[in-house]
């Protein structure tokens, strides 16, 4: 359904609209055509002002969860809200100061980059009273080694060895039994190419060299080398690090009446698969991206919001993406900024010396 502009509604409907969303936003509940005459900013007797809530119902803007309960705004009239009327500021210099001392502390000392993370999303969740959530692309570490161990005649045991002292095994089926220096022959081609880069850049050379015949393995090593390279071929791209924080502020008091979309979000939340795809639609953004609702099929079912901006290196490339989730009336003026100045410390500060890459 296509919803009004800004431009059809007259003066006072978009004064009272604007005071209906930023009343819910404030308090969580509908608002009611007394308290809009008890605000002074309207001009309206309490009738008038009901009439005007009423075209407003019927043109999708508000809903009435309730007879006589007040009027709430639909996704349609946050969309509205937040893309014509609402006005936003720089975050105020405490929220600032908080989200700086945050990343600050991190870095003191050396901290790690994942420190940095945390930091970033604990003080969104603090001052947004959503969630916090942060998605970074897994970082590939410099490799050592990557060696087969027999396991079964048809089956062998992949090892890879990173600089930082990290070990991850994969299993591996093999067509046929292979005699153990074949496994020899394919460990110590993979470690010579392997051995001080990372495995995104060692896969691509190895196969360019497997493609085109300069390898110097015979036919059953060529093999075992293409299947231990395909059990570690997800690119890093697709495994990303995600840091979420402050699940706990979705059960505020307002929250108690609805906790059937609380508990939907609260699930929705522990699939990190699923946010880290929600949060990659912001990555191509220039600037901080608003997801109302049913905007996102993720959380069409809880009606739940995500505020999300990119975060970049010094050299202006899309790092990774920072943000919070929570209700529809979160506090898009004050959130959206907020999310943007952290995006942009976290650009400044990561890279920086002083954070340890362990």
């Amino acid at each position: 359904m296509q919803g009004p502009t800004l431009t059809e509604l007259s003066n006072r409907a978009r004064d009272i609209f604007r005071l209906v969303v930023e009343g819910y936003i404030a308090s969580g509940q509908p608002v009611g055509s007394k308290t809009l005459a008890g605000t002074g900013g309207v001009n309206l007797s309490p009738a008038s002002i009901r009439s005007v809530l009423q075209e407003l119902q019927d043109a999708g803007l508000l809903a009435a969860p309730h007879t006589s309960a007040g009027r709430m705004p639909t996704e349609m009239g946050l969309r509205l809200f937040v893309d014509g009327i609402m006005q936003m500021a720089e975050p105020s210099q405490a929220d600032r100061a908080q989200i700086e001392r945050g990343l600050e502390r991190s870095r003191a000392g050396g901290g790690t980059i994942e420190a940095a993370l945390a930091a970033a999303t604990s003080a969104l969740s603090e001052l947004s009273a959503g969630a916090g959530v942060i998605m970074v692309p897994r970082r590939e570490p410099r490799l050592v080694q990557l060696s087969f161990v027999s396991l079964a005649p048809t089956r062998a045991l992949a090892v890879l060895v990173s600089e930082d002292g990290g070990i991850e095994n994969r299993l591996i089926d093999l067509p046929a039994p292979i005699a153990p220096f074949v496994l020899e022959q394919a460990s110590n081609y993979l470690t010579a190419r392997l051995a001080g880069r990372t495995l995104g850049e060692a896969l691509a050379t190895i196969r360019a060299e497997i493609a085109g015949g300069r390898s110097a393995l015979d036919a059953a090593s060529a093999d075992l080398v293409q299947r231990g390279l395909a059990v570690w071929s997800i690119d890093a791209a697709q495994r990303p690090v995600l840091v979420v924080r402050g699940q706990a502020n979705l059960l505020d008091d307002t929250a108690l009446g609805d906790i059937e979309r609380v508990r939907l979000l609260l699930d929705e939340l522990e699939s990190a698969e699923a946010i880290a795809g929600v949060l990659d639609a912001a990555r191509e953004a220039q600037a901080t991206r608003i997801f109302i609702g049913s905007e996102n099929r993720l959380f069409s079912l809880s009606g739940s919001s995500v505020i999300a901006s990119p975060w970049r290196d010094g050299e202006g490339r899309v790092v990774g993406v920072v943000g919070v989730i929570g209700p529809t009336r979160l506090n898009y003026a004050r959130v959206v900024p907020m999310v943007d100045f952290t995006a942009q410390s976290l650009g400044k500060l990561i890279g920086q010396d002083g954070f340890s890459r362990k």
